[in-house]
């Protein structure tokens, strides 16, 4: 998992959490609370925009990576569904936690199956040995 993965799997879990609202709801009210020692001046409102405005513009980024790859999971486990005709396979259970790099390898074996209609069983195969390879070289190199 890439760095930017990790910190905006981090930063995601983290402003989700009701202590995260709390903060930002204490932070409006203190500034709100300093309007009148401020004469509610232009740089009072200013403080709030640009705050706002900065940290809405970071999380935008932030949330939109963390749903392409829930997304992309999503698509995957789906197609794995459709094509198998026995239950899905463990294996497919974690797949959001995989970066889109190893996603977009997965997405291409499936796209080979549409194409390509071999046999069930020599699909099933390949598709296993995939997975298997890619979580292989995941956790290589995490140990690395």
């Amino acid at each position: 998992m890439g760095w930017f993965t990790g910190f905006s799997n981090k930063v995601a879990k983290a402003v989700g959490q009701p202590t995260a609202f709390m903060i930002a709801l204490f932070v409006v009210i203190v500034w709100a609370i300093c309007g009148p020692l401020f004469g509610f001046s232009d740089t009072w409102q200013l403080v709030i925009n640009t705050g706002t405005t900065i940290i809405t513009f970071l999380m935008v980024f932030l949330i939109q990576n963390t749903q392409n790859r829930d997304t992309e999971a999503i698509h995957l486990k789906l197609d794995e569904l459709i094509r198998s005709h026995r239950p899905a396979k463990n294996s497919y259970i974690s797949l959001e936690d995989l970066s889109i790099e190893e996603m977009d390898k997965l997405k291409k074996l499936f796209d080979d199956v549409k194409k390509e209609c071999r046999e069930v069983d020599e699909i099933e195969d390949e598709i296993d040995q995939s997975v298997n390879r890619i979580e292989k070289e995941k956790k290589e190199r995490k140990a690395s």
